[in-house]
């Protein structure tokens, strides 16, 4: 064993090492970024398989078996792209978020940041009431939220609380979705947002806040969501949800985040919500029933 180490060492130089390096941390990059995901436990499941079908091809001496796991791994390199095309999209995404050399000057949430933030607030503090039905009022920031705009109904005003107020009124044509501000402009109303898909969200979150979520999994985007059935505030980013947020420390907050660079802190890149990590407030029970 010892001669063996000797030659294996003898012969690997500081190109070896930084290959095998970098190989290494590509999986675990890999592994990090499927963790708490549906993708999880696919890929479990073929590694058992494959485990399984190779042990069974050597002590059976299986020759069909073995010539079939053999040639199925090219097959497998164009499906896993495919199976694995969300997780794989949002690491891009977030390689994209970090990188400052490709960034592109944009319309942020810094343009006419206090006045906007004021006005989310008034109208915040006025949607707890429990005779509205809740809110979700998200945040562009650095990566763009066209897409999930095109799904809504386009309305380009002002961002201004008599607005915030006046499309989340019961039974309002638009109140039924979310809302995305982009800088000082309401750009549109009734959004349809992605589900999170972490499997250690907290059991007792509604739709509307898996929905915040997931947008700030896939994209640097703020969202706050007021319960409908408690009118507790939270706030969503990069795939952390802080719960039960004063008005006061709302505005702290979004005048804080208010540059795409800025972050919470104990934020995890895998989308994975750090239990427990709920920044001091404390947590409110919202109910299975709290509609989007």
């Amino acid at each position: 064993m010892i001669s063996f180490l000797q030659l294996l060492f003898g012969h690997l130089s500081w190109v070896d090492a930084f290959d095998i390096l970098i190989v290494t941390l590509i999986f675990y990059s890999i592994l990090m970024l499927v963790r708490g995901t549906r993708a999880d436990q696919i890929l479990q499941g073929l590694a058992i398989v494959l485990v399984a079908g190779m042990l069974i091809s050597s002590v059976f001496h299986l020759t069909l078996l073995n010539w079939l796991l053999r040639y199925s791994i090219p097959v497998a390199l164009i499906a896993l792209p495919v199976i694995f095309q969300p997780e794989l999209r949002r690491l891009l995404e977030y390689l994209g978020r970090s990188s400052k050399v490709m960034n592109l000057p944009r319309t942020s949430f810094s343009r006419g940041t206090e006045r906007t933030v004021d006005e989310i607030c008034q109208a915040t503090a006025r949607l707890k009431d429990r005779r509205h039905p809740g809110a979700l009022i998200c945040i562009e920031r650095n990566t763009g939220l066209e897409d999930y705009a095109a799904s809504g109904v386009r309305v380009d005003a002002l961002v201004s609380a008599e607005l915030l107020l006046t499309i989340f009124y019961p039974n309002s044509p638009l109140h039924d979705g979310a809302v995305i501000i982009r800088g000082d402009r309401l750009i549109a109303a009734a959004v349809l947002l992605p589900l999170s898909e972490a499997q250690n969200a907290y059991a007792d979150m509604g739709t509307r806040h898996r929905a915040a979520l997931g947008l700030s999994e896939q994209t640097d985007a703020l969202a706050i969501i007021i319960s409908e059935e408690t009118g507790t505030v939270s706030l969503a980013e990069h795939g952390r949800l802080i719960r039960n947020v004063s008005e006061d420390r709302l505005r702290r907050m979004l005048l804080a985040l208010r540059s795409p660079g800025r972050r919470m802190r104990r934020v995890t890149v895998s989308g994975r919500i750090p239990l427990g990590a709920t920044g001091g407030f404390a947590r409110d029970k919202l109910k299975a029933g709290d509609r989007p």
